[in-house]
């Protein structure tokens, strides 16, 4: 019998839990559902850490927690409200207050450092401690502090430096960087004394809240499957530092079960990740930060083989969706995932303002950020105001990343040390840096590009494949550059230069336009005795065509708006599985603006007649053949083929013809297209 239970700010855990009767807390009620069952909670503010006790079934017989239909959404906070603050005599606006430990329960923030694999910035032993908890006044977040002096007259400031690039960025809230502040803790008399500047605002008379709680809404324990987590928000949960080595903490997420759906949720203030897809801590708990016994690469290696043992396969883990969610304001990531994050969907999200306020940094800071992302489906998001937008991370097999908007990023993509086969088509690239490439095996397809692109080689890591549609691992390979297709994309250089990158394809010049060419270069280095025994890895093939080249934008021989591409491209199968369209050069520009209006996010462009006139072929599966280490096809998830006849808005065409980009509609002259929509 299913069952349907309600909760209320005014209702009693002593109830039953019935529309009448209902509890005072989403806690007791995920200690009550069962498969099959509804929570209903309404409008009203929830300060706790929901721990469903089980999940459902099947995806027949989930356990769905909802918000009530019509009225506001409930909030769940990992804060707790403070009062009794004094202000210092000698320091106007900093205000003070002691808190008894008791509130934290196990786990305070305030006496916990940042920590971990892969952190760069505060460094370990070199950099004062920077902790988990956060401050907020009527919602907003402060800065820490390291010292109590930092407190009493901060001083404002207008740019930060990305920490990757090493570039100035505006802070987007100038003002907000006055508002600090510093805790400490005495664990022997059981307090945690905060300092904050409040910059003339009265904490007893405004809401003041702080750091409690980890999660808003994650089990305890492994394997509680079938969850749908509904019409929420979500805030200023602490979570922690998320690398791949370690347990993946999130203000929500399943850890490590199988089929949940995330939708419809407003998620905001996570200190670091609002949804973690993410990894267990069995197979690995930041050891390279702790014992410095082996690098963090070794052991990250081991947690994919110390996962499988535990029964990281597809059915059992992972096969998540997390769609139609609004996640901005968070310190590292919207959305991380190692392993659990295999044969999901990401969809309709919008990931806005992510680790902006720069307070520390490591390698694993971007709007969406996987590890071993299988066959899952990233599509029709819209990525804005982050540090970096997406960044996949080894093991990015199978996965196809398409219709998405990318725009206003410092960097808008990053792919890491993995093999392909991968799908990017159909995706807006629209900040300065379009893509850092660290990976092979890639297929890059009907895309509008705006920014630079810089590829490299990655020899001294060597990182799984493994057989097609599964966990099991069929092999390790480093990364020698190359091996990918760039089909019928548009490059549309902006006036900006990129900081890094070129525009076009210049950057892979360097690479044989056959496999009989990367043979010949392979033969040579063998013949070589100089080299002794090791591996030989020279750059692998490129191969391109279809694409057009306007103003500014390189072809391969770095001449501007060369298109000589597919005349490099011979036919090779089965590495590359046929000819494609001729390259078109365009000798002008055409710049885009990307406008936010009230029913959507629009593209603003004035089209050149030479790129209207222009009609690719539509690249298939079967095109694009397979890559050369993987021997894995270029397919859908369920072993389906591509057909790329879609484009960005899901228009589907008729023909065997497109034009090139992602927008089959452009017309010549002036444009003024919505290119995403709003969350409902």
């Amino acid at each position: 019998m299913k069952f349907e239970y309600h909760v209320k700010p005014t209702g009693s855990d002593a109830a039953c839990g019935d529309a009448e009767h209902p509890f005072a807390t989403i806690s007791k009620a995920a200690q009550m559902a069962s498969p099959g069952d509804t929570v209903i909670v309404h409008e009203g503010v929830y300060r706790e850490q929901v721990n469903p006790r089980r999940g459902g079934l099947s995806e027949h017989e989930r356990i769905t927690y909802c918000g009530a239909e019509g009225e506001a959404r409930p909030v769940i906070k990992g804060s707790e409200c403070v009062q009794g603050w004094t202000e210092l005599a000698d320091h106007p606006h900093v205000w003070t207050v002691m808190l008894d430990n008791t509130m934290f329960g196990d786990f305070n923030p305030f006496a916990t450092p940042i920590f971990g694999d892969w952190l760069e910035m505060p460094k370990f032993g070199k950099d004062p401690d920077k902790h988990l908890g956060d401050v907020y006044l009527n919602g907003v977040s402060f800065f820490e502090s390291t010292t109590l002096e930092g407190v009493y007259d901060p001083q404002p400031r207008d740019t930060d430096e990305d920490f990757v690039l090493k570039i100035p960025c505006p802070v987007p809230d100038v003002d907000r960087t006055r508002y600090v502040w510093h805790a400490e803790v005495d664990e022997n008399a059981g307090t945690t004394t905060i300092w904050a500047n409040f910059q003339g605002a009265d904490p007893n008379e405004e809401l003041v809240e702080v750091s409690v709680r980890r999660t808003c809404f994650f089990p305890s324990h492994n394997h509680v499957n079938y969850i749908t987590v509904r019409g929420f928000e979500m805030a200023q949960a602490t979570g922690d530092w998320a690398p791949p080595t370690s347990q993946q903490w999130g203000m929500i997420g399943p850890n490590w079960s199988y089929g949940w759906i995330i939708e419809d949720n407003v998620l905001h203030d996570a200190k670091f990740s609002a949804v973690s897809l993410g990894k267990e801590i069995s197979s690995g708990d930041n050891e390279w930060a702790k014992t410095e016994r082996k690098t963090g690469y070794q052991y990250q290696l081991e947690a994919v083989f110390k996962a499988r043992r535990i029964g990281w396969e597809k059915g059992l883990i992972g096969g998540h969706i997390v769609r139609n969610n609004d996640i901005y304001e968070c310190g590292q990531n919207a959305i991380v995932g190692h392993m659990g994050s295999a044969f999901c969907r990401i969809e309709h999200n919008h990931v806005h303002h992510i680790a902006l306020k720069r307070e520390f940094f490591g390698w694993e800071v971007a709007g969406i950020k996987f590890h071993a992302a299988l066959d899952t489906v990233i599509a029709n998001n819209n990525i804005h105001d982050c540090s970096l937008g997406m960044w996949m991370d080894w093991q990015t097999q199978g996965t196809r990343i398409t219709r998405n908007v990318f725009h206003d990023n410092v960097r808008d993509l990053m792919i890491e040390v993995s093999h392909g086969p991968y799908l990017v088509d159909n995706n807006v690239f629209a900040s300065p840096v379009m893509f850092q490439n660290w990976s092979q095996g890639g297929a890059f397809v009907n895309n509008l590009i705006c920014g630079g692109i810089e590829p490299h080689t990655v020899p001294d890591r060597s990182t799984p494949y493994h057989y097609p549609h599964t966990t099991e691992v069929a092999g390790c390979a480093v990364v020698s550059g190359g091996d990918e297709r760039w089909l019928n994309n548009m490059f549309a250089p902006q006036p900006v230069k990129p900081t890094v990158g070129e525009y076009g394809l210049s950057a892979y010049s360097d690479c044989p336009m056959s496999m009989h060419e990367y043979l010949e270069r392979q033969r040579a280095m063998w013949a070589d005795p100089s080299q002794g025994g090791g591996e030989r890895n020279p750059l692998q093939s490129l191969y391109a065509g279809g694409n057009i080249y306007l103003s500014g934008a390189q072809g391969l021989n770095k001449q501007e708006g060369a298109a000589d591409d597919s005349e490099r491209m011979q036919e090779d199968a089965p590495f590359f599985g046929g000819t494609a369209s001729t390259s078109v050069a365009c000798d002008e520009p055409m710049p885009v603006t990307l406008v936010e209006e009230p029913d959507g996010l629009y593209l603003q462009c004035t089209v050149p007649q030479a790129v209207t006139d222009t009609r690719m072929q539509v690249v298939t599966s079967d095109m694009l053949g397979v890559p050369r280490i993987v021997e894995e096809r270029y397919e859908q998830p369920d072993g389906s083929d591509y057909v790329l006849d879609t484009d960005l808005l899901g228009q589907a065409l008729t023909t065997t013809e497109r034009k090139a980009g992602a927008l089959n509609g452009l017309v010549s002259g002036e444009n003024h297209i919505r290119i995403w929509e709003w969350n409902n």
